[in-house]
């Protein structure tokens, strides 16, 4: 079905790349470089690029077989139940918002290339400057989705340009001596000896598996906005061409410094990795160069990670697993109610951020967790539709994607899942008033469920300040 006025096909790819093509590209040399040498790090590109294929394959499927189904949550509420669904797009939720905090300290790291107070990122000055520019963000989609959808397709087109530039520099000056001279780093003693050993070669591709997923976040971003594309096929295609257009960037990216630095030079350079690669290979006008364009880059991906969240929660609404409130749109077609209470819980965040100095890493290993549940839900519903169906076809990148997903929740650090039951307690609160609202009681099941990850919430509030689970 055509929509006059709808997002387009190149909307929505530029939506998909703009929402994943963020502050993780720009670092994830120097973050890859810290933990494996080239060899590792290619065989976990090779496994993630598997896994978030399948999980793609599996978007696209659904968004084809089941177009009456837009968005995360409604998969998981057509496969699993009401509560599933409702656990999916609260996770999702969750990890949105969470996930602009990341851009928000990237960002500011980058203004302190020029201005030093800002960067450690999370300076005072540092979360002024980045709570006045989430504010106009939120104004922005306030003020129209498909219009903030446009100016994200011409960011995105500008952003592009410098990481295309920055290829073409380091195909010139990559050294194939370099980045072999310690591909494997001790190969016989990788496969000899326990794998547990911080050298071994499963170790090295664990640490990677993490960093990368965190990348590829935003995926999912055509299949939110699929209700508001002008045609519901293109949501499938831009899924596809996002996530090969993504693939072949950051492997391109975040490998090619391993041919002009050492690996311990590359996991020593500053934050963000990128900036100071060039900056060695150009000077200080290269620095700045990249910091720029990092700039550019993660305005783009905030404005794109702005639209997301609140596009889950206005599904929830309209599924009756939040209350109307949330989906109530305003002149403009934007749920205005859900972007201001998101802008308010990200304040708040933000204002927390004074009190670590960790705050890009707390931000990111919190988004993976929370997304991850969401994205395993996607690959089960596939899995069950293809054997509603009898077709192994359907079921292989269902299988694909939530084996990839299990994998990455373990891999994610199981002390962040556990600190994300406490923000559902919230969610639990929404949960029982939007079953009120329709006049329908929570099953036994829903209550218990409930109750376990409440008392899950608290046994993490407690060990947190008993400083039994450490954020690091």
């Amino acid at each position: 079905m055509n929509r006059k006025g709808g997002v387009s096909l190149v909307g929505l790819i530029m939506l998909v790349i703009s929402s994943s093509i963020g502050a993780g590209i720009y670092n994830a040399s120097q973050q890859l470089a810290a933990v494996a040498t080239p060899g590792p790090a290619l065989l976990a590109w090779l496994i993630v690029g598997i896994g978030i294929l399948g999980l793609a394959l599996s978007l696209k499927s659904l968004s084809e077989t089941h177009p009456e189904l837009t968005g995360i949550s409604d998969y998981a509420k057509a496969g699993f139940g009401n509560f599933a669904g409702f656990l999916s797009g609260w996770g999702y939720w969750l990890s949105a918002w969470i996930g602009n905090i990341a851009f928000a300290t990237m960002m500011m790291s980058a203004l302190g290339y020029f201005l030093p107070v800002f960067k450690s990122g999370n300076s005072g000055p540092a979360i002024i400057t980045a709570s006045i520019i989430s504010w106009l963000l939120t104004w922005l989609v306030v003020n129209g989705v498909e219009n903030a959808a446009f100016i994200n397709s011409i960011v995105t087109i500008v952003k592009l340009v410098p990481l295309v530039a920055f290829i073409l520099l380091g195909l010139v000056t990559f050294n194939a001596g370099i980045f072999t001279a310690h591909f494997w780093q001790n190969f016989s003693s990788n496969f000899t000896y326990s794998v547990a050993t911080p050298s071994g070669i499963f170790q090295q591709i664990k640490h990677c598996i993490m960093i990368m997923m965190w990348i590829f976040i935003g995926i999912e971003g055509a299949t939110m906005m699929a209700n508001r594309a002008r045609r519901r096929t293109d949501a499938s295609r831009a899924t596809i061409i996002g996530f090969i257009s993504l693939l072949i960037l950051n492997v391109v990216i975040s490998m090619l410094p391993y041919g002009y630095l050492t690996q311990a030079q590359l996991a020593h350079v500053g934050n963000p990795a990128l900036t100071y690669v060039v900056e060695q290979m150009l000077g200080p006008v290269g620095g700045a160069f990249v910091s720029i364009s990092l700039i550019l880059t993660v305005m783009g991906t905030w404005l794109s990670w702005t639209l997301l969240p609140v596009e889950a929660t206005s599904q929830m609404a309209n599924e009756h697993l939040l209350p109307q409130w949330f989906g109530r749109l305003n002149r403009h077609r934007a749920p205005a109610n859900s972007l201001w209470l998101t802008q308010v819980l990200l304040q708040l965040f933000l204002v927390s951020l004074l009190f670590t100095n960790q705050a890009y890493q707390v931000a990111i290993s919190f988004c993976t967790a929370a997304i991850v549940v969401c994205y395993a839900l996607v690959g089960a519903y596939q899995i069950k539709v293809g054997w509603a169906q009898h077709s192994l076809k359907l079921m292989v990148p269902g299988i694909v994607a939530l084996g990839f997903e299990v994998l990455g929740i373990i891999f994610a650090g199981l002390q962040y899942l556990w600190l994300c039951s406490i923000a559902y307690v919230l969610g639990f609160v929404f949960y029982w008033w939007a079953a009120h609202e329709q006049h329908r009681q929570l099953t036994s099941f829903e209550w218990l469920v409930m109750i376990i990850i409440t008392l899950a919430a608290l046994l993490a509030m407690v060990a947190l300040v008993n400083g039994r689970i450490v954020l690091n």
